[in-house]
């Protein structure tokens, strides 16, 4: 018989400190937005971007030309839209965590479908990789900043978009670390298993949907009005945005591939371009409480307008430039407007969020079919570049005339 020391008490008892079965309350605190920054990371960082980095083998390898490139990158940004407009709609709260793992696993599963399919299917492929990363993306950041106003800490909310720096980087390194020993299957394939790995927090990590109560009908407005002028020029600034800066999102390391004086640098690129975007939200949203959102939104159009046609002078310098502006920008232009949305119409965020998105959306679907059918045509990317830089500077020319009230 086993001597429990007279304590009377029949449960098993631990061998480990209470310090080490129990989880510290920081960690249980900062639990779901480590989740969040990793699901975004794969479903975002690898889900729909790892395109950007592998698209050079793929190309030298003739599978795609540059037309056709572009028209595959737009059925990814077309899911992602149809998939943020079905989640908004459709999905209720009670449905929230079964949805967010099925569009978890589906991250893992289109990402390996294309190391396993061809030209045929992957359009498919990457429009249902679009829908799964909307999955992901709208209701792992739903719940948990959510959960951080529940805690009093919504000043760590910019931290949660960090993930999708994170997840460019690793597609990145995963590229340039596998040297093409692999092909491009092969690094379809490993970052496939490393989306895979990322998802665990989206079933484990990430806080449940809590009941909302219906507003009343009372407690809605009656009159929609017309829309404060600022906030139009918002919303066209947006979609300029959309348009523009989806160009190096999509092309960034073929574009440095394929010029003299930067070959073989595509991978390395686009590392800096995802470390550059891990702190730009925070940093971004600290800027503006100095100078204003309208301001320092204006210009962070600027700098990505710059920084999307250093590609086309050649060299490495200009390429790493390129790439620290390009993730340095887009992510913070994202919150800023965000953020400056709610400032403008503070009553109706919710609606607003959804509209600004479908028309950012629209414009990522239209910039890559532009620029590929521009490229093929000119036989280089220069004229494309030009192109999604003036389309950028348009839309920094709108922001920096809203007026917040």
């Amino acid at each position: 018989m086993i001597d429990r020391g007279g304590c009377g008490d029949d449960q098993p008892r631990s061998m480990l400190p209470a310090s080490v079965t129990t989880p510290h309350p920081a960690w249980e605190r900062i639990r779901p937005l480590v989740g969040g920054i990793l699901a975004l990371a794969a479903a975002m960082g690898i889900g729909r971007f790892a395109y950007t980095p592998i698209l050079p083998a793929m190309l030298a390898d003739r599978r795609l030309d540059a037309a056709q490139a572009g028209l595959l990158a737009a059925a990814n940004y077309a899911g992602y839209l149809a998939g943020a407009v079905l989640v908004a709609a459709l999905v209720t709260p009670s449905a929230q965590a079964g949805v967010l793992r099925a569009s978890a696993v589906a991250v893992a599963v289109t990402t390996a479908l294309m190391a396993m399919t061809g030209p045929a299917a992957w359009g498919v492929v990457r429009f249902l990789a679009g829908v799964a990363g909307a999955g992901v993306f709208v209701l792992a950041s739903g719940l948990v900043l959510d959960d951080l106003r529940r805690q009093g800490r919504a000043s760590l909310s910019g931290w949660l978009f960090s993930g999708v720096g994170l997840g460019i980087a690793i597609s990145g390194f995963v590229v340039r670390a596998t040297g093409g020993a692999l092909g491009w299957r092969g690094d379809w394939a490993v970052l496939a298993l490393v989306a895979a790995v990322a998802i665990y927090p989206a079933w484990r990590w990430l806080p449940a949907a809590r009941s909302r109560s219906a507003p009343t009908r009372s407690a809605l407005p009656t009159e929609m009005g017309a829309p404060p002028r600022g906030l139009v020029l918002l919303f066209a600034a947006y979609f300029f945005e959309g348009v523009g800066y989806i160009v190096s999102g999509t092309f960034l390391s073929a574009i440095v591939e394929r010029t003299p004086g930067s070959e073989g640098l595509g991978a390395s690129v686009w590392i800096v371009a995802g470390l550059a975007a891990i702190p730009a939200g925070v940093l971004w949203s600290a800027a503006a409480r100095r100078v204003g959102y309208a301001r320092a939104l204006a210009g962070a159009y600027l700098l990505q307008a710059c920084g999307i046609v250093l590609p086309a002078v050649g060299g490495g310098a200009p390429a790493f430039a390129s790439a620290a502006l390009f993730g340095g920008t887009f992510v913070g232009i994202t919150t800023l407007t965000l953020t400056l949305a709610g400032q403008l119409t503070p009553h109706r965020s919710a609606s607003l969020i959804g509209a600004l998105t479908a028309v950012y959306g629209l414009g990522q679907v239209i910039g890559p079919v532009l620029a590929g059918l521009i490229a093929d045509r000119a036989e280089g990317f220069g004229p494309a570049l030009a192109a999604a830089a003036v389309i950028v500077l348009l839309g920094g020319s709108l922001a920096a005339a809203i007026r917040p009230a």
